[in-house]
Order: structure tokens, then C-alpha cells, then sequence
């Protein structure tokens, strides 16, 4: 290379925003690291005949517009110049550059900044090794010219040993070798015994060269003082180069979220959702929805749309986004306990194959504060009782910023009674204390939707999609018509009814019920609305009594193994009407019924053994049951007029995805429905902290000054004086735990019961008098004169039994609560709940509740006297009280029962199939599970083996971030 080549020569960087890494590689980088001129595109000779390199796309120049310090013209200008000084040395000093013949051979001039090929042949050529050589020498002088002397002689001490090492490490010079040099001298033909001299004394000089550099670069990192100013030069241009690296990954890192092609999300998800869900592909809706700008900038949204139309699957996979993209945990808010417990069933599988936590926060389930996880992140799916709980939670421990993303389905529920003021609350709190958290509401179709999106500073997108068509009827008479907005009076006729009628079924019968479900069934199924538990049931059993005896036969099998299950979860009763109606394929459904027997009614529904169901309108609410036709009995749900909202939740569930192609409902009517009806104004949505003497707003300001407001207030009264209690119970739940200490009894277990029943239970009770007495006369003296302590002595209770007027004062809250602290008392000794319904006149079901209610508010409680140092022994006492209400069965029960969705008669099954631990349901086969317990279908099992691996995962979990916090604190420990 000329002088005038060389001053042309400039280093250009291939692009202005991106420094492809391959140009800065150098003739010093070791061979293993370099890529071959075919790989790279680059060929021998010139930088002018070399082949554009192609590099990736990246969007982002991690280094902006810094320059390194390959980029300095004045450096590589003097590297040149010595590389050309280097090359005009004598013979002598570059034996391997000699041609056979001895005649001079032109070799081609490259320059230190050239890019080379790396051919299998390059590295055998000769003429490369003076330029490392040279360049090391023009440093030699400058890199120990400076170091002080001692420094000197220990490197020439140790130079002998030195060089014998790295004449064998052939990793440090893979250009040296002696395969080479051999190789050489027999190209040469041979050397005589001086340039034999001459090139060992040269490699000599040059391996003790690269050992004064390597030992030079270590002693000069230790030297006090006199550093080489090249090094101090070169080490600052290095550690700018790293920091300018770092900031730019730190801010790709917090912008950059795309994992993959699904929506930003690994293909993997795509697969799981075909896995676990049978779904193949999403609804135009639902991709437009999840493409829109505020989706992707993350900004608050609220999308409305029929029920049925796969609004939840949206949510969800905006959940996963946030937890496998942003690493950041979830909360999915749910109004019914059966919603959240199906949710963590059917998301356990998810959370297995995608590596995060899926933790239930309903009734008794659920830790406050959640356990902080360095390795994991964790969905949490609760109640909209237990969501503000957890959100209040995560506030006090400054963990709110952890919480990426707030899902509410039933959005629209701000407008009910106090849930809704709850979830007003919720939210309220996520909006004030983080400004990162994500707000994403599912809502029914309202009137003043604009007002919610200010609330909540959010978008809303709407569609009116349904994948099955769905047609709307009305019946007066025995005509039916269709509702046609488009009309005048909204109705056109459609057809009359053709059934005969005797005079007996006429009067049994006035509004052709039979007519009606026998058009579907049992090809079809059938839902039913009646507006009350009562009607349900006799609803149900009417049609029975109008049955063809052909409906005995259908399924026969699979309806006596329901029948069997029923009488194993009741302790071997079933309910009479259930016993009746079954065998034709049909049931009711309502909060009378167990926990137990809802599911199997469900699962059996379902799984096409019942084809129709007598039903109130919470199922509409609750689980997906949809049908080919749905029948409202009435407008009204008890003595209340349907809501808009109500009816379209209810008509909703007719047409099912994948099996009917149109859906059909019909509104039986009276002459004086008809105008409420077609004039039913599309419902607005008020706040509720307002109603009830403006409790909800007391309540509200409260816990913000309970949530380390900066205060005086705060600092003088609330802190360390906050639990998930109800605020405006507080003063009466610590008054009562104040005076329960005074005369606190231990002897049997109804104090306590006494004091975790919840307050918001005592007004759906009215005691049935000569229960109570019947069962205040079996008491212990103790326990009586505890009754009397807390304010209901017995005479009170003997005259009311016997109807006679009490003259004395008492306070009816505290009776009824004792009342149903009677009930749970009982239940927990006798562990049968169907004679204990009997016996205090109460339906299984509101029983069920009310243990579940307190099992809930007892695990609040406990963990509002742990916040009074003077409530102090009730924190054991509550921990096993909690245990004991939570599942009510023997110990040996319990790890199965904490199984999302797995009850007792299931709990029981799997005992007797051999699956008594948690280990054993977490490892067990799908398959095998699915033969070996009776009524339980693969997909059942699937989901059931997921959630035992996932609590498995979660109590491990949870114990190492125990170790971890322990093992943090040893070093601290020795230190004193």
C-alpha cells in the first residue's frame, strides 16, 4: 500500500444508525471467532472489491451516534504507517515471507484496518505474521517505558518460564505453530544452520515480546503510580463504549416487548390456546381489538360486547403479554368465587408450560401480602372482595409498581349495590398510587359508557359480534312474535303455538312451558329462567310430569352415575326433586344447592347427560352453560323488573359456539309487560360510594389514610393499624374483640365462632325460634353464660321460642349472629351438612355459604389483631380456626381440598383411588386419573393435574424465597 493508497484509506461504518460487529474485527482476532469470506461476503484483496456485508434489521443503534476508537483517523493513520514500515524491513527479519526460489514475490498490500479472508489457506500464510510482530513492537517501548523498575525485572526474571508456557498454549498465537514453521522449511526445501539461527532467535524474540506485553498490561493494573497513559486512554474508551452499551439496552429493554409473531407473543402461546382450549384462530374482533394503538402503548381500555362473543379470551391474552413480555405480575378481578376457581383451573396450564404463578384469591385462598417471587411472576385471580384486599395490600408494602396489569370482568358492576362501590374503590387506588398499571375492563352495554372511560382514563372499543346468531322472541298467549326493533310497535309475528293442551295440563301449565321445551329437547338443550329458587324446582318438576317414558331410557347409564355421585357428595342423601327429575334429564340450579352438587349439575349439563335446567338468573352470571334455546319464565326476577343488562346476560346463552348454527330465545309475557318491555332505556352507571349514608366514601377515606398517606392522621392514629377488614366495620369488630378478651372461652370453639361470623350475613337470616332454643338448651353451662356475655341470654331466646313478648331491650344483630355462629358450631362437630340444613330450617347451600363467608372474614380478622398488639392471642387461636372452616372435612382431606374446584365427594374419590397427596394428583396421568375416579372426563382431569402442579410449584416456590432472604442475611449476621 502506497503513502497515497494509505491516505485514501478511510474507515467508513456500513450504517449510520448500526456498527456491524464483523468490521471491527482486526488481524488479531483468533480464528475460531472470525467468520469465512463465504459467510460474510467478503473477498481477498482490496476494501474496494469487497461484497456489501448484509446485517440484520435491527430498528435500534445500541450505541446511537458514538463513535469507538476504530473511528479516530489519527490512530489508524499511524497504525498504517508502522504496518508499511514493518513491511520494508530486511529479509532476515521475515524468513517466512521468502519464496523457494529466492526470488522476490509480489505480495499483496493490505493495511491494518483491511478485512481479510479467512480461508483455510490464510491462516498457513506466511506473510502474516510480521504485522502482529511489528505492531506489538512500535507498543513495546511505550507500554514499559514507564513502569517502574522492579516491575521490569520480575518480567525479565520470569521471561524464560514464560515463553515455554505460551509456546504451548497454542490457543493465545494460533498463527504459530509448529505444524507452520515445519511446514515452511519444507516448502523451502530446507534452511541452512544460520537462517535456521536466525528464525529461532526471531521467534524467540517474538514470543518474549507478546509475554512483555501480556505481563506489562497486569503489572501496570496493579501499579500505584507512573500507568502507561496509552492504556489509561485506551481503558476509558472501552468503559465509555460498555456505558453507552448498557444505557441503550437498559432502554430497549423497558420498550421493546415483541417476543414473537402472536400479537407480540411467542408462537408457543398460540399452540397452548389450540391445546388446552381447541381454539384455532381468533374472531376478526378479537385481532382488531388486540392490534389497537391504545392496546399496544398500553393506555386503559374498556371493550363491550354480547355475551358469548370471546371477550374473555382478549383479556387473557393481554394478561400474558404483560407477564411473559414486561415480566410484570397480574391481577384478573371476577364477581363469583365458581368463576374464579373455573378461571385458575382452566389457566393452570398455562401457567406450567409459560413458567409463571396462577394463585387464587376467593373465600379463605389467598396471601397477604402475596409472596414476592425474584424468579417467577404470578396472575392472581380473585373475588372483587379479595382484588381490593390484595390491591390494598400491595400498596402498604410499596408493591403496587409490580402490578402491571388490573383485569375487572363485569365491568358494569360498578353500579351495584357495595361490590360495586368495591370495585370503585379498587380502581380508584390503582389510577392514584401507579401510574404504570394497565386498567383493562370488560363491560355489558351502557348508556353513559363516556362517563366510566373518564373515571378511568380510557378508551372503549365496541362490536356487536356473536359467533352464533341469535334470534329474540316474545310470547303473549299462544302467539309468538319476534321483537323487531324496526317496527312500529317492535313486534312481528311470527308464529302459533301447536300443542294440545288438556284442561288439566292447561291449568297446571298456563304458560305452555311444556310447549315450549318439548319443541328442543332431548335433542337440544334447554335453559329455563324462573325468578325464584321455589319455582325452579317446581318448574322442573312439572315437566317431568309431561315426559314421554322415552326420555327414561336416553342415557340411562351415565344418569345413574350422576344419581350416585349426588348421593356421595350429600353423605348419602340427594334431594328428592333431584331424584325425581334426573332420570329425565333434567335439574334445577340455584344458590340452595352445594358447592358439590352445582358442579355435577353442571358438568353433567355439560357433557350432554341433562338437557335441560330450571335455573335462576345468577347462572347467567356464573359459569358459560349455553343452550339452543333459553326460556325467561318472567320479566322479573322476584319482585324486581329485569334490567336490561339481566336480559341480555340471559338470552346471551343461547346458541353455542361450534354445535348450533342459531340461537333462540323467548320471553314469556303478561299484556302489562309489554310496554316496560319495549320501553327498557339501555341502563345507566352511578357510583355507589355515595349510597348507604355515604359509607363507601367514608370507607374509601379512610384506607387511603390507612395506606401510608402522608398524613398526620396516618402518622398519629392509622399506622400499622390497617387490615382487608371492611373499614366501616372496624369500630365494631375491635369492640367486640376487646370485650371478647375480657371473657374470652377456650373450651369449645363458638366464642370464636361468634366472633368471625361476618356482619354482612346477619340480615339474610331469620332464626327459626325453636331451633334455637332446641339447640341453645344443648349448650354447656359455659357456652351459655357466654351467650350471655355477648347479649342473648337464654330467657330471651325461651321466650321468643314460645311466642311470647319480650319487654326487655336486645340488641337483634347480636342475636342473629349468634344464631349463625349455632349453625357452625354444629357443622363443625357433626361435618354433615344436610342434617344440620335440617335442623336449623336453612338450604344447604346459603349453609355452604356461610361457611365459606366465614372462613373468608376469619382470615380478615386474623389478620387484623396481628395490626393490635393487645389482640395478640388470637393470632394461633384464628390461624387453625381458619384451617378448620376453610374446608370442613377430616385432616386427611385437606391437601386435596385446596385443588382449585376439587370438593369433598371429589376430595373423597381421589383418596379412594389412591391419590392422597398433592404429590400424588401433581404427577399423576391424565388419562389413568380420568379411568380410576368415577364421572371425571379427561379434560376434567387434565385441568385437575395442572392445578396440583401449580400449587406444588407454589409451596416450592414459596420456600425458596424463604431460604433466599435467609441465606441474604447470614453475611450480615457475622458481621457482629
Amino acid at each position: 500500500m502506497n503513502a497515497e493508497q494509505q491516505q485514501q484509506l478511510k474507515v467508513k461504518r456500513v450504517s449510520t444508525r448500526k456498527r456491524p460487529r464483523d468490521s471491527l474485527r482486526s488481524q488479531m482476532t483468533p480464528a475460531r471467532k472470525k467468520g469465512t469470506g463465504r459467510d460474510k461476503g467478503i473477498l481477498n484483496g482490496s476494501m474496494d472489491d469487497q461484497i456489501p456485508t448484509e446485517f440484520c434489521s435491527d430498528n435500534e443503534d445500541l450505541f446511537g451516534d458514538y463513535d469507538s476508537i476504530l473511528g479516530d483517523s489519527s490512530l489508524m493513520a499511524k497504525l498504517d504507517s508502522v504496518e508499511q514500515t514493518a513491511r520494508t524491513k530486511d529479509p532476515p527479519q521475515a524468513v517466512d515471507s521468502k519464496p523457494v526460489d529466492n526470488k522476490p514475490v509480489d505480495q499483496p498490500k493490505r493495511g491494518f484496518t483491511e478485512l481479510r479472508s479467512l480461508k483455510n489457506t490464510d491462516l498457513q500464510r506466511p506473510s502474516d505474521d510480521h504485522l502482529t510482530d511489528s505492531i506489538l513492537d512500535v507498543f513495546k517501548d511505550e507500554s514499559f517505558g514507564d513502569l517502574p523498575s522492579a516491575q521490569q525485572l520480575d518480567i525479565e526474571e520470569k521471561d524464560l518460564r514464560t515463553s515455554d508456557i505460551l509456546q504451548k498454549d497454542k490457543t493465545s498465537t494460533p498463527l504459530r505453530t509448529k505444524e507452520r514453521t515445519s511446514e515452511c522449511r519444507t516448502k523451502m526445501g530446507g534452511t541452512n544452520t544460520t537462517e535456521g539461527q536466525t528464525s529461532a532467535g526471531f521467534s524467540k524474540a517474538r514470543r518474549s515480546m507478546t509475554d512483555h506485553l501480556k505481563r506489562a498490561m497486569l503489572s501496570n493494573a496493579g501499579a500505584p503510580s507512573n500507568v502507561s497513559r496509552t492504556k489509561v486512554l485506551k481503558e476509558a474508551v472501552v468503559s465509555e463504549e460498555i456505558n453507552v452499551a448498557m444505557q441503550a439496552m437498559e432502554k430497549v429493554s423497558t420498550v421493546t416487548t415483541d417476543l414473537g409473531p402472536f400479537f407480540g407473543l411467542p408462537t408457543k402461546v398460540k399452540e397452548l390456546i389450540h391445546k388446552l382450549r381447541g381454539i384455532n384462530d381468533l374472531y376478526d374482533w378479537q385481532k382488531t381489538c388486540l392490534n389497537l394503538d391504545c392496546v399496544r402503548e398500553r393506555r386503559n381500555l374498556i371493550y363491550s360486547l354480547p355475551t358469548s362473543g370471546g371477550k374473555t379470551l382478549v383479556a387473557e391474552v393481554l394478561i400474558l403479554k404483560e407477564l411473559l413480555c414486561r415480566k410484570k405480575d397480574c391481577l384478573f378481578i371476577l364477581p363469583y368465587i365458581s368463576l374464579v376457581q373455573e378461571k385458575v383451573r382452566g389457566l393452570a396450564g398455562f401457567g406450567l408450560e409459560l413458567d409463571f404463578m396462577v394463585e387464587e384469591y376467593a373465600g379463605s385462598k389467598g396471601r397477604f401480602p402475596p409472596v414476592k417471587r425474584r424468579n417467577k411472576n404470578s396472575l392472581y385471580i380473585a373475588t372483587i372482595e379479595k382484588g381490593h384486599s390484595l390491591v390494598n395490600s400491595l400498596i402498604e408494602n410499596d408493591r403496587l409498581d409490580n402490578l402491571g396489569m388490573v383485569v375487572v370482568d363485569e365491568l358494569h358492576m360498578l353500579g351495584d349495590g357495595s361490590r360495586g362501590a368495591i370495585i370503585e374503590m379498587t380502581l380508584a387506588k390503582v389510577l392514584y398510587m401507579s401510574k404504570t398499571t394497565q386498567i383493562i375492563g370488560m363491560s355489558a352495554t351502557l348508556g353513559n359508557i363516556k362517563d366510566i372511560q373518564k373515571f378511568l382514563r380510557a378508551e372503549n372499543y365496541t362490536n356487536d359480534f356473536r359467533p352464533v346468531q341469535l334470534s329474540e322472541y316474545v310470547k303473549l298467549s299462544n302467539t309468538i312474535y319476534e321483537v323487531a326493533p324496526k317496527e312500529e310497535d317492535c313486534f312481528k309475528f311470527s308464529r302459533l303455538l301447536n300443542f294440545k293442551y288438556s284442561s288439566s295440563m292447561q291449568q297446571r301449565d298456563p304458560d305452555h312451558i311444556i310447549a315450549l321445551v318439548t319443541e328442543v329437547i332431548p335433542a337440544y338443550s334447554c335453559l329455563v329462567f324462573c325468578p325464584t329458587q321455589k319455582n325452579c324446582e317446581n318448574v322442573a318438576g312439572m315437566i317431568c310430569k309431561y315426559l314421554k317414558e322415552e326420555f327414561l331410557v336416553l342415557k340411562e347409564k351415565e344418569k345413574g352415575v350422576l344419581l350416585r355421585e349426588l348421593k356421595a357428595s350429600g353423605s348419602g342423601m340427594v334431594c328428592p326433586v333431584l331424584r325425581k327429575v334426573i332420570p329425565y334429564g333434567l335439574a334445577y340450579h340455584h344458590g340452595g344447592l352445594t358447592g358439590a352438587e352445582r358442579r355435577l349439575v353442571e358438568d353433567a349439563y355439560s357433557s350432554g347427560v341433562l338437557c335441560l335446567l330450571a335455573c335462576t338468573s345468577t347462572l347467567a352470571a356464573g359459569i358459560n352453560l349455553p343452550a339452543r334455546r333459553v326460556i325467561l319464565r318472567s320479566p322479573y326476577v322476584a319482585a324486581d323488573f329485569l334490567k336490561r343488562s339481566q336480559y341480555k346476560q340471559m338470552v346471551g346463552r343461547a346458541g353455542r359456539a361450534g354445535i348450533d348454527t342459531v340461537g333462540e330465545s323467548i320471553l314469556i309475557l303478561q299484556d302489562k309487560d309489554t310496554v316496560l318491555l319495549v320501553s327498557a332505556p339501555m341502563e345507566t352507571c352511578y357510583s355507589n360510594l355515595t349510597h348507604n349514608e355515604g359509607k363507601g366514601v367514608l370507607s374509601l377515606i379512610l384506607s387511603i389514610i390507612g395506606l401510608k398517606a402522608s398524613t398526620f392522621v396516618y402518622f398519629s392514629h392509622f399506622h400499622n393499624k390497617y387490615s382487608s377488614v371492611d373499614l366501616t366495620k372496624c369500630d365494631v369488630l375491635y369492640k367486640d374483640l376487646s370485650k371478647g378478651l375480657e371473657s374470652l372461652m377456650l373450651n369449645s370453639h363458638l366464642h370464636l365462632l361468634y366472633l368471625v361470623t361476618p356482619y354482612d350475613m346477619i340480615a339474610q337470616c331469620k332464626p327459626d325460634w325453636m331451633a334455637f332454643f332446641r339447640q341453645f338448651s344443648l349448650l354447656s353451662a359455659s357456652e351459655q353464660k357466654m351467650s350471655a356475655t355477648v347479649g342473648v341470654p337464654e330467657s330471651f331466646v325461651a321466650r321468643k321460642a314460645a311466642g311470647q313478648t319480650v319487654k326487655k331491650s336486645v340488641n337483634m344483630a347480636s342475636v342473629h349472629r349468634l344464631y349463625l355462629a349455632l349453625v357452625l358450631y354444629t357443622l363443625l362437630k357433626e361435618t354433615n351438612l344436610w342434617s344440620v340444613a335440617e335442623r336449623f330450617s336453612l338450604s344447604r347451600g346459603f349453609i355452604q355459604s356461610l361457611l365459606s363467608s366465614s372462613a373468608a372474614f376469619c382470615a380478615c380478622v386474623q389478620h387484623f389483631t396481628e395490626e393490635f398488639e393487645e389482640f395478640w392471642p388470637f393470632k394461633s387461636l384464628l390461624a387453625e380456626l381458619s384451617k378448620r372452616l376453610s374446608y370442613c372435612v377430616t385432616a386427611e382431606l385437606v391437601p386435596l381440598m385446596e385443588v382449585a374446584g376439587v370438593l369433598e365427594y371429589r376430595a373423597k374419590q381421589l383418596f379412594n383411588a389412591g391419590y392422597k397427596t398433592l404429590s400424588h394428583l401433581a404427577n399423576a396421568d391424565p388419562s389413568t386419573l380420568s379411568n380410576a375416579v368415577e364421572n371425571l372426563n379427561k379434560k376434567q382431569a387434565t385441568m385437575m393435574v395442572a392445578s396440583a402442579k401449580m400449587l406444588l410449584n407454589d409451596k416450592a416456590s414459596a420456600l425458596q424465597e424463604e431460604v433466599d432472604e435467609l441465606l441474604m442475611l447470614l453475611p450480615n449476621l457475622f458481621m457482629f
